[in-house]
Order: structure tokens, then C-alpha cells, then sequence
């Protein structure tokens, strides 16, 4: 025998045990609740019980509760005790036991062991009884563990809902756990005097300060799984500047099983303190189209592709082709999805789209249903000072993947773009829109569906402000924010990658979707927030706003009109087609003014052709101060 299996046998046999034990105890209520109903239903008259064979029935009751009790899970470690699933389980192993009582005690008309009100009445008795034990018994257990953790830490939690009462829950009977919970908060006025486990509510957020005095409370746990970002933001500035250290209980989606453990609580995550989105996927729909058809993904070494790659692959495609002329990121997607990374699979294409042969020669090739298109330079800053890559990979990649998908019959073309997109200030905004306006004109002259998707920044993509500000607060800081009222759209790459599937599904000829990314975030919220959790000072610089960036991004450019999609957190506007010959022969050689100039003068052809000229068009003297601060070094 191993040793783990050595290590297991005491514990099975201490848990069989334990529930033979409270089969014998079941069995024990019901032999009680008998004598007990034919001593009521005979006025306590203990000499008139004497005339009735109740010893006739102890023996089918405590066969039939055994095997019925066995049979709903109740003497199997089903159930946790003393939850509503076994109470549930519970009145069934009594009810089958009653009727079938019931019956037996009709067998005998004439000389029944026990008059027929007293056998319905035991089994209201035996119910009561077997809940009451098992109520008792789980009031004495948390009252041995409460007498445990008075050297624990005092927390308080926020959220008397579920995950409130599992988080109470974890605690009481982790004895691992370095917390004891002493008081509840919570914004809902209904929940006011509510107690949870012998732990009252006792008011709202407001309230965190002096209810944290009141017990010397250390820590505040936010018991909210599905809180949004400004929850978790408010309640961690109001904790901190009490002192309290701040936890989360996970969102749902993290949680195994549904069930809150004391090890799964942590300090705020950036996806905590920007927000979470529960998305719902239609996944008939996202099945249709991806389900035995073979699937392209352009730049599946990337944070968005590589996420793309293994939420398709959960969908069966026939074949997922993964291009990157990351070697390095298609070794990590590889290694993501399979366990291993030998790079021997003819599904991980090492190629530039810049390639143009080698794209169609390919697509011709493998013949995909479907393409989606994530390979693109995204980094603003490097792009305003080499517009002329911008132009070759954002825009001519994205023509010659287009080329080839239309020439290989795609069904659907998705482009993967950005909220840059919308009034287009930088040369990334400028690459994205008009990556956009090509991939209508496709949708347009060739069968097939093409469309783009717009969202802005993606938490935990290689290069984002919060990966920035990790290294800036493990190096002690500064953390470093451009101005002091810059906002940002933020998204898990999870959320976004499955709501661009979605949209692929949903997505018509010449749109381009919004996801719905909540409200705009104040990075400099954010930097105080991740500083403040920090025991050491972090200091919080300002370097000012780099040229092409804005104060606010938007989601629509100032003359789109969006349109509700079929999914709820999904909006789409037309866009203005581009004829792909006019991209073509662009001469990216030239100097910086003049590829600039290429640039302006392709979005502003596209923006004034979304409604009008002058309510869509670029601010002609920004672009012209732009190109003179290039051209003079800045």
C-alpha cells in the first residue's frame, strides 16, 4: 500500500464512523418519536399505550430510515451537515420511512401495532428531532472552534450575502484559518440586525471605522464576489485610512465549486480594483460558427491571442492554426494549451503578416472558415516616433491577411481593434481605423462576415500601466501617472476574449462592436490604491501626457450612433469603407511629417464619411501642431 493510502485508511475510517453514528442516532429519534406520538395520541395514558404492539414497528423504522438515509446521501458524506441540501435529503429518508410505516400498520386493521395518527405524527416528530440533533450538534462544534481563535486576527466582513455566510462559514471551521470574524457590514438597509452565524450586521460602509474600533478589528474582508471595481476601490480607501489590511473573497468565476475557502482570500488584485464584468456567452451561438471549422489566429503568442486560442479551443474546432513571428509566444501559447512545448505541431505557423506570399500562400493552403485578427503593433509611444511600422504591420498586415482570407472564402473575418480608434489622436488610433474601414470595405465587396472590435485597455497585456506600476511598487516606486485626471477603460482579458467570440457570432458586414467595459477609471485612483496597500511609502509621480495621447478616451467617434446588439454588453456602429488601393502603393520611407500626413489624411477622408465632415473630423490644428513638434524633435 502507498503511503498516502496508508495515511487515508484512518481518516475514511473515522469519517464511516461518524456516520454510522448518526445513522444509530437517527435510528434512535425514530424508536422516541413512536412512543412519544402513541403517548400523545392516547392522552399519556401509559396503560392504554401497553394495548398497542409499538415494538412492531421499531424494527421496520430503523430498517427503512437506514436504507432510505443511505439511499438520499444522508450516511454518505453527501451533504454538508446541518445545510439546506441535507435537510432537504432529510425530509425525503423521513417522508419514504412515514409512508411506508403507514402502510405497514394497515397490513393489520384489525390489531394495528399503533393507532394510524400516531404513526403521521412520529414522523413530524422524527423530522423536528433529526433536525434539532443535528442543529445542536452544529452549534456546539462552531461554539468549540469560536473558544479556538481568540489569538486569530479580528475581521470584519463586508457583505452579509452569501458569500458573506460561506465566507463566515470558511472561517469558523478552517482551523487553519488566521482570521475570526466579529462584526458585518453591509450597504443593504434590509439587511440591518441580520445575524449570520452569531454575527450581527451592524451597518454600512460608513460604519467600517468606528465598528473596527469597537472590536480592535485588523482586518476588513469584502465578501462581495460579484462587487464591481468602485465597490472594491471605496471600501479599500476607507479601510486603509482606518488601518485595516483589506481582503476579497475571489470573483465567482475564481471560485472552484462555487465554495469560499479561507486560502482563497487575498489582497485586491488590479482586476479587483478596475472592475469585474460577469459576462454571459450565448454558447449555441459562438458553437455554430467555431465548432468543426478550422480557425486562424493572428498574433496567438500575444496577451489577446494567446487568450483567443484557448477559449476557441474549448469550443472543438476542427483545426487551430496559431501565427505569430513571436517564437518565444507561440512556445507559451503551445505550453498554455497542451501542457507542452516541443513546437513540433503544424498548428503554430512561425510568420510575419507583413509577408504577404507567405499569408496567401498559406490561407490558400488551409483553407480556414474563420480568422481572427490580433497580430498588430499596439505600443503608442514608439509608434508616434516610427509611424512608418504602424503602417506596415497595422495597416499592411492587416491587408494582406484580409487579401488572403477573402481569397480563401472565410465565413468570418473578426479584426481585433481599439478604443484609439474612436476620434483618432495618435498614430495607433490612426493604424486601428483605418485597419477598421479596410475590413469593411471587405465586408462589402467579398462573401463572408467582416467585421472589427473595438475595447480599450486589457489587464494583465504585456506592456499595460499596471504591469508598469507592479514592477515600479516591487522596485519601491515611484509609480509614475501621466496627469492626474487620465482615465481609462480597463477589461480582463478574459472577459474581452469572450466577448469577441460573442461578437463574432452576433457581428454584421461592416461594424465594428463596443464591448461594454463599464465606467472610465482613474489611473490615478488606482496608483493611490496599489500604493496604499503597501506598507512601505510608495511616492506618486507625474510625467505629463506623451504626444498622440489623450485625457479620455472614447468609445465612438463624435458622429457614430451606436446600436444595441443581441447581447447585452455589446454595441456596434457602421463603418465607412476604405478602397484597399489606396493603402497599396503608400510609400512608408518617407520622413516622419509625411507618413504622418498619409495618416491623417486616410482618417480624415473615413471619419468625414461617417455622417459629415465637420461633425467626425480630426482637429486639423492639433494634427498640423503634431507634425511640427516631430518634425522638431519633440
Amino acid at each position: 500500500m502507498s503511503v498516502s493510502g496508508v495515511l487515508r485508511a484512518p481518516v475514511e475510517k473515522l469519517r464511516a464512523s461518524k456516520r454510522l453514528a448518526r445513522m444509530s442516532a437517527d435510528c434512535l429519534v425514530w424508536v422516541v418519536a413512536l412512543y412519544l406520538a402513541a403517548l400523545m395520541r392516547l392522552d399519556f395514558n401509559v396503560t392504554r399505550v401497553h394495548s398497542f404492539d409499538l415494538a412492531f414497528l421499531f424494527i421496520p423504522a430503523i430498517a427503512l430510515q437506514a436504507a432510505t438515509g443511505y439511499w438520499t446521501g444522508l450516511y454518505r458524506g453527501w451533504w454538508i451537515n446541518g445545510s439546506f441540501e441535507e435537510v432537504a435529503a432529510l425530509a425525503r429518508s423521513v417522508a419514504v420511512t412515514t409512508l411506508a410505516l403507514v402502510g405497514i400498520d394497515l397490513v393489520f386493521p384489525g390489531n394495528r401495532p399503533a393507532p394510524m395518527s400516531a404513526v403521521i405524527g412520529a414522523g413530524i416528530i422524527a423530522f423536528v428531532g433529526m433536525g434539532g440533533a443535528r442543529y445542536v450538534a452544529r452549534q456546539v462544534l462552531e461554539q468549540q472552534r469560536r473558544s479556538l481563535t481568540h489569538d486569530r486576527d479580528r475581521a470584519i466582513i463586508f457583505g452579509a450575502g452569501d458569500g458573506g455566510e460561506r465566507t463566515i462559514r470558511a472561517m469558523l471551521f478552517d482551523s487553519d484559518s488566521p482570521y475570526v470574524p466579529v462584526a458585518l457590514l453591509d450597504d443593504d438597509p434590509r439587511k440591518r440586525n441580520l445575524t449570520i452565524r452569531g454575527i450581527r450586521v451592524l451597518g454600512d460602509r460608513s460604519h467600517i471605522a468606528s465598528v473596527a474600533e469597537r472590536f480592535g478589528a485588523k482586518t476588513l474582508i469584502m465578501a462581495v464576489p460579484t462587487g464591481d471595481g468602485a465597490l472594491v476601490r471605496e471600501l479599500s480607501r476607507d479601510a486603509h485610512a482606518v488601518g485595516l489590511d483589506v481582503r476579497v473573497v475571489p470573483s465567482v468565476r475564481e471560485l472552484l465549486g462555487g465554495e469560499v475557502r479561507v486560502g482563497d482570500l487575498r489582497e485586491p488584485t488590479e482586476a479587483d480594483l478596475l472592475g469585474r464584468h460577469k459576462v454571459e456567452t450565448d454558447l449555441q451561438s459562438v458553437s455554430d460558427y467555431i465548432r468543426g471549422r478550422t480557425v486562424v489566429v493572428t498574433g496567438a503568442g500575444g496577451s489577446i491571442g494567446s487568450e483567443l486560442c484557448r477559449q476557441l479551443s474549448a469550443f472543438s474546432p476542427e483545426r487551430l492554426v496559431m501565427i505569430d513571428r513571436d517564437e518565444s509566444g507561440l512556445h507559451g501559447v503551445q505550453l498554455s494549451l497542451e501542457g507542452r512545448a516541443l513546437l513540433d505541431s503544424d498548428s503554430l505557423i512561425l510568420l510575419d503578416i507583413r509577408d504577404r506570399t507567405r499569408v496567401a500562400r498559406l490561407f490558400a493552403e488551409i483553407q480556414p472558415d474563420v480568422v481572427f485578427h490580433a497580430a498588430a503593433l499596439k505600443h503608442l509611444p514608439l509608434l508616434q516616433s516610427h509611424p512608418s511600422e504602424a503602417l506596415k504591420s497595422n495597416v499592411w498586415g492587416t491587408l494582406s491577411v484580409l487579401d488572403a482570407s477573402a481569397g480563401a472564402g472565410v465565413s468570418h473575418f473578426v479584426n481585433i481593434s481599439t478604443d484609439k480608434a474612436a476620434n483618432a489622436a495618435s498614430v495607433l488610433g490612426y493604424s486601428k481605423r483605418i485597419a477598421e474601414a479596410l475590413t469593411s470595405s471587405f465586408g462589402q465587396r467579398h462573401s463572408g462576415r467582416y467585421l472589427s472590435v473595438r475595447f480599450g485597455n486589457v489587464l494583465g497585456s504585456r506592456g499595460s500601466v499596471l504591469t508598469a506600476f507592479r514592477s515600479q511598487l516591487d522596485h519601491g516606486g515611484p509609480l509614475t501617472v501621466t496627469h492626474p485626471e487620465v482615465t481609462r477603460y480597463f477589461m480582463t482579458i478574459e472577459e474581452a476574449v469572450q466577448l469577441v467570440i460573442q461578437a463574432g457570432a452576433i457581428g454584421g458586414d461592416g461594424h465594428a462592436l463596443v464591448l461594454d467595459m463599464g465606467e472610465p477609471v482613474k489611473i490615478y485612483d488606482v496608483a493611490r490604491q496599489l500604493a496604499s496597500a503597501r506598507r512601505e511609502d510608495i511616492a506618486i509621480e507625474f510625467t505629463g501626457l506623451r504626444p498622440g495621447e489623450k485625457l479620455h478616451e472614447d468609445l465612438f467617434c463624435s458622429a457614430e450612433t451606436p446600436t444595441r446588439s443581441a447581447h447585452e454588453l455589446i454595441r456596434y456602429v457602421e463603418v465607412p469603407t476604405l478602397d484597399p488601393d489606396r493603402v497599396r502603393d503608400l510609400d512608408p520611407t518617407g520622413t516622419h511629417a509625411e507618413v504622418m500626413e498619409i495618416f491623417t489624411t486616410l482618417v480624415r477622408d473615413i471619419d468625414g464619411r461617417t455622417v459629415s465632415v465637420a461633425s467626425c473630423t480630426l482637429d486639423v490644428d492639433l494634427v498640423k501642431a503634431e507634425l511640427e513638434g516631430n518634425a522638431a524633435g519633440i
